[in-house]
């Protein structure tokens, strides 16, 4: 069963990695519909709503710029991260990968200086996004998108349609049906008034995908309460209403830190005399908890549709790979070590199926565990070793002068005739195994993706190793057939010298020998042939599989590309280029291809990967 945190830090690294790709916000209509199809959560409030303590309440640390007026001037896409008890926290921008922010200070100061490299020192806002990652064990995963406050007036050095622009770009995020609405009113308005409230009305009728925060409750006029808006007899919403408290302005003064304020907040809920019985369900940490549960719920409902939407998008990508070529080295060295790069690539993955680290080569197992105990009891012995038959070679191998003791000529041909038998399942075992040995290297072709660009490179490695594929088969195929014939070149002697005491055994020479020719004389020749026959046949049940993976599955594993490197030793650099053709033409349509098909499967496979109770 999966976790709530696998499912939603799936979709957490999903995300990341469409953003990473630069698709989020751009031209590509692919990935932005792969954003979109994502469920993630949009704050949304008034200025001074309590946006920013309810975010940094949820992380837990104080990160977010502050001041008056629009101090969100681009959307900010906090990705949470949980981690292991222990580890230390921090944070990493998208536009500054490889450094990894502990000081959530720096984190503040980075947020406000990003965001003036765009709209610059004025009070003007901008709806590219800022991408921030928090990895921290005091965090529960979530994808969260702050958005710019809505406003009802422009302040000066704002143009007067500030208003209508805030709005126009936090509706491009909340009338996604993905989108879950975090809508933040304070408790000392009236929630009549609530920007939040009004906006997510309009979007979300229904209320299915507004989650309401009452911010500033200890705030409110003495006497009064929000009682019939946390209860839901003000505004109903589907999901209910969440109270928090959150630091006040001389808390932040003071540097209060966000273990004490949570620790405060829970306090406050408890002691309360109004809100005392809602106390389990009010807090930043319950909103955090409410969030990434319902969260996960979504997940689970829209997976069938992205794993639909990535396979498209997989079979378009493949597609449109089929017919891009990438550029290679000109120098024949550089062309060589990439030819046989590939070559191990192919070599690495093929080895894998038959060692059990792909699937595949199980089916070896199947053909000496299933196929062949199967054809060698479906050999024809009853009719061979019939009463009619064996009276029949036995008179036949007698010719014009009767045995005297035991019929040996009778009891060879018969065996040597039951012995030929075995050829057919052992040559089939044969050609059962170069089959999947086939197949799997087919099969290692197409999943060796580095190969998917070289055509001319797949066919003449796919026709070396079937070349070898062959040269293994025909060298099985002599040493099982060997094996039948050594069983047919010298029999057991022990079986012989049984016979004649078998004879005595009955008491009376003069009697066995009046019986020579009577039935019961022919079914027990028979009978002894089949004795016999039965033992070879387990002798060969055994040894077959081990000439067979001696002589095929062994020499696949050790040399099935020797020759071929071989010849590839041998070639000119013309040779060489044209194995590796290209199209330099399509060399950057080809590596933004591959970024995105890795993508998606990546992310099915892990989509494959995460299983959870219906």
């Amino acid at each position: 069963m999966a976790t709530m945190e696998s499912l939603i830090g799936l979709v957490n690294r999903i995300q990341r990695a469409c953003t990473v790709l630069g698709d989020y916000g751009g031209d590509n209509s692919a990935f932005s519909s792969l954003w979109e199809a994502l469920p993630s959560v949009a704050v949304v409030g008034g200025q001074s709503s309590g946006k920013s303590s309810v975010l940094e309440s949820i992380v837990g640390r104080d990160f977010l710029p502050r001041g008056s007026g629009i101090v969100t001037r681009r959307p900010l896409v906090l990705q949470l991260q949980k981690t292991d008890e222990g580890q230390t926290e921090y944070a990493e921008f998208l536009h500054l990968p490889k450094r990894r922010f502990t000081d959530f200070g720096v984190v503040r100061r980075e947020i406000e200086e990003e965001t003036n490299r765009v709209t610059g020192r004025t009070k003007q806002i901008s709806p590219i996004p800022i991408h921030l990652s928090i990895y921290s064990p005091n965090v529960v995963n979530l994808t969260l998108v702050d958005l710019p406050g809505l406003t009802k007036v422009a302040v000066e050095g704002q143009p007067d349609s500030i208003v209508q622009d805030i709005e126009n770009m936090v509706r491009t995020y909340v009338e996604k049906p993905n989108c879950i609405i975090l809508a933040i009113s304070p408790a000392n308005q009236d929630i009549a008034t609530s920007d939040a409230i009004k906006l997510a009305r309009e979007v979300d009728p229904t209320g299915e995908r507004t989650f309401g925060v009452l911010t500033k409750l200890d705030l409110m006029d003495k006497g009064t309460n929000a009682l019939d808006v946390l209860e839901g007899r003000s505004y109903r919403l589907q999901h209910p209403w969440v109270g928090v408290v959150n630091r006040s302005q001389a808390d932040i003064n003071k540097n209060v830190d966000m273990i004490a304020a949570r620790r405060r907040e829970r306090e406050y809920f408890v002691s309360s005399t109004e809100y005392g019985h809602l106390s389990s369900k009010m807090g930043s940490e319950y909103l955090a908890k409410l969030l990434s549960r319902h969260l996960e719920s979504v997940i689970k409902a829209r997976i069938p549709s992205i794993t639909s939407l990535i396979n498209k998008n997989i079979d378009e990508l493949e597609s449109e790979m089929d017919h891009l070529g990438r550029p290679i080295a000109i120098d024949a060295g550089a062309q060589l070590y990439t030819i046989l790069e590939l070559c191990r690539a192919f070599d690495r993955i093929f080895k894998e199926h038959l060692e059990g680290g792909r699937p595949g080569g199980d089916r070896v197992y199947g053909v000496f565990d299933n196929q062949l105990p199967a054809a060698l009891k479906k050999l024809p012995f009853d009719r061979h070793l019939s009463l009619q038959n064996v009276r029949k070679v036995v008179s036949e191998a007698d010719g014009y002068q009767p045995h005297l003791i035991a019929p040996e000529q009778g009891y060879r041909r018969l065996i040597d005739g039951s012995l030929q038998y075995f050829r057919g399942p052992a040559e089939a075992s044969v050609d059962a195994v170069h089959f999947i040995l086939k197949e799997l290297v087919r099969k290692s072709i197409g999943e060796t993706q580095e190969l998917k660009r070289f055509p001319t490179l797949q066919a003449e490695l796919a026709a070396a190793a079937n070349e070898a594929l062959e040269r293994f088969r025909d060298e099985s195929k002599k040493t099982t057939l060997r094996l039948v014939d050594m069983e047919s070149s010298y029999l057991t002697v022990d079986f012989f010298r049984k016979l004649p005491q078998e004879v005595e055994k009955g008491g009376n020479p003069s009697a066995s020998t009046i019986d020579r020719y009577t039935e019961g004389h022919f079914r027990r020749i028979g009978s002894n042939v089949s004795f016999y026959i039965n033992m070879v046949s387990e002798t060969l049940r055994n040894s077959i599989p081990k000439a067979v993976v001696y002589c095929q599955v062994r020499e696949a594993k050790r040399s099935l590309l020797d020759h071929f490197y071989t010849q590839i030793g041998k070639k000119e650099g013309k040779q060489l280029s044209q194995l590796l053709d290209e199209d330099p033409a399509l060399m950057d349509r080809r590596q933004q291809c591959a970024k995105r098909l890795e993508l998606y499967k990546a992310a099915r496979d892990e989509i494959d990967s995460v299983s959870w109770a219906r």
